[in-house]
């Protein structure tokens, strides 16, 4: 589309692949029904929501910290564009949860108006990154474990997660795919690189367990066809996460258990 200056470019609403600069995009919920599903406890789904929401805002907050930090400016703008799809993500999970709980809480009051013990945000997320190395084999790994949720979840009862669901499969595919991409370029790289990303993986080892842990809501809304339940989701993520390490001639890291950090999933309010 062409546009006479610059400003009826940045200002334009019709465009919605200017979205980054905060203008031109639509409502990707519009029309989807939001009602809560039948027979489903409220105060369930509002805390499934807020465990995905949760999972999405903490990982963008970390994601921005890495602006102006990432190698080459190209892997800055990426890890921005990637932060907000998160950050998205989080807004639509966390609006759902406000509506759920029938409280009279926005994503505001979610996001901003809680207590750290109050968020539900699965430990991987909230990691801090000792280099770029640990920065992209845990962004591999989330997303890696994220796509398989979402994509499992375009079938959800609730038609709300259902849509936010295969928005997200769209988003995450490509962080999946970015990071990726230098994981394996790091792994398969110089000897220094190598040992760097050996050791980011083994890193990331003792916290991959709880990615598959099934908290009680997530086992009755599975039940009730609403919710994934993360148990299941672990050969899918074996599988497309040992294929990036065997490209990457790295070896997955002997797994411990991992009981949960300080504001693991299982938190209430």
């Amino acid at each position: 589309m062409a546009f006479d200056d610059a400003y009826d470019a940045l200002t334009d609403h019709e465009d919605d692949a200017r979205w980054a600069y905060g203008t031109g995009f639509s409502d990707p919920l519009a029309g989807v029904p939001g009602d809560l599903p039948d027979g489903v406890d409220r105060a369930d789904l509002a805390a499934y929501c807020l465990m995905l929401g949760d999972d999405a805002l903490i990982m963008s907050h970390r994601l921005q910290q890495w602006v102006t930090r990432a190698p080459e400016l190209e892997d800055e703008l990426a890890l921005a564009n990637i932060a907000l799809d998160l950050l998205g993500q989080a807004r639509l999970l966390l609006t759902r949860a406000g509506v759920a709980e029938g409280w009279g809480r926005d994503e505001d009051d979610l996001a901003m108006r809680r207590d750290p013990s109050a968020f539900r945000n699965v430990c991987l997320a909230e990691r801090s990154d000792d280099d770029f190395a640990h920065l992209v084999a845990r962004l591999c790994a989330f997303s890696v474990w994220r796509l398989a949720l979402l994509d499992r979840l375009t079938g959800s009862r609730d038609p709300m997660l259902a849509a936010i669901a295969a928005k997200g499969v769209k988003e995450v595919t490509y962080h999946r795919d970015y990071a990726a991409q230098w994981v394996v370029r790091l792994g398969d790289g110089t000897d220094l690189s190598h040992q760097r990303m050996t050791v980011a993986v083994a890193t990331l080892a003792p916290s991959l367990d709880e990615l598959f842990q099934s908290h009680p809501v997530e086992s009755r809304l599975a039940g009730e066809g609403v919710a994934v339940d993360p148990s299941t989701l672990r050969d899918d993520f074996d599988q497309v996460w040992g294929f990036v390490l065997t490209t990457a001639t790295l070896q997955p890291a002997q797994e411990d258990r991992h009981p949960g950090g300080a504001v693991p999933k299982s938190g209430e309010e």
